[in-house]
């Protein structure tokens, strides 16, 4: 149990995700429900003593977050999703966030329609932070990309766009790229993007970013199959005209 390494825990139970998850071909066509739990241990006495969310950890933004991996992530095994998922929580927080460091995790994963009996199959993992591997680190012309989990089918990283800097207009004919915008302030196609707001790139799709604050702005994108340089290719013209699924934004307009 994490109470042995953390007398503060954070828990979402039962989160339930429609994600294509498994090895069979059947499951690789259709989304099947996948039910998730996550423990949390860090320190909760700063946010107590401040009042403050960025001091703890936001469990509506990680909820959000998680699901957004599950579903475009495309796992084939329970394994890999849950060590994803842990990596991607015990990441330190990006530059541009707002949050406390997890210490340690504890993440369950049940396929309830895997099997024809009743019986549910599950996968549970706990991961502490200083177990946890290095996370790659690439300075960019924009800022840095953080690596944090790649498998020969997909990659998921964090895009963290300098003050004043931008993610100039470009297309990739190879790679499937979804993103979510996980700071308030950014720029998506010129238009301000709230914290939640979802991204899917069709193949050709030309698409920019520009952080017009004072502070880092981070996005967290999943290629497939994982970032593959050659097909991100600059273009000059017309945006690509794409409506963002603001179905799960965390903060609403002013």
């Amino acid at each position: 149990m994490l109470s042995a390494l953390r007398s503060d825990v954070i828990a979402i139970s039962g989160l339930r995700v429609d994600c294509v998850v498994g090895l069979y071909p059947h499951e690789r066509t259709s989304p099947q429900p996948v039910l998730l739990d996550v423990e949390l241990a860090l320190d909760t006495e700063p946010a107590a003593v401040e009042e403050a969310i960025a001091k703890t950890v936001d469990y509506h933004a990680l909820s959000v977050q998680l699901a957004f991996i599950l579903e475009n992530a495309g796992f084939e095994m329970l394994e890999t999703a849950a060590h994803a998922l842990a990596r991607y929580v015990l990441a330190p927080p990006a530059p541009g966030e707002r949050r406390a460091g997890v210490e340690a995790v504890r993440l369950v994963l049940r396929k309830p329609g895997a099997l024809a009996s009743d019986a549910v199959p599950s996968l549970s993992v706990t991961r502490t932070q200083e177990a946890n591997a290095e996370y790659g680190h690439e300075v960019k012309p924009f800022g840095t990309v953080d690596v944090i989990h790649e498998t020969r089918h997909a990659g998921i990283y964090r895009l963290n766009v300098a003050p004043g800097r931008r993610i100039p207009l470009h297309r990739h004919a190879v790679m499937r790229e979804v993103e979510m915008v996980l700071t308030d302030g950014l720029l998506c196609q010129g238009e301000s993007a709230r914290p939640g707001s979802v991204y899917r790139w069709p193949h050709g799709a030309a698409h920019d970013y520009e952080n017009v604050t004072d502070h880092v702005q981070t996005i967290l994108c999943i290629d497939a199959p994982r970032f593959m340089e050659d097909d991100e290719v600059e273009v000059t013209g017309e945006r690509t005209l794409i409506e963002p699924d603001v179905s799960r934004v965390w903060v609403p307009e002013p």
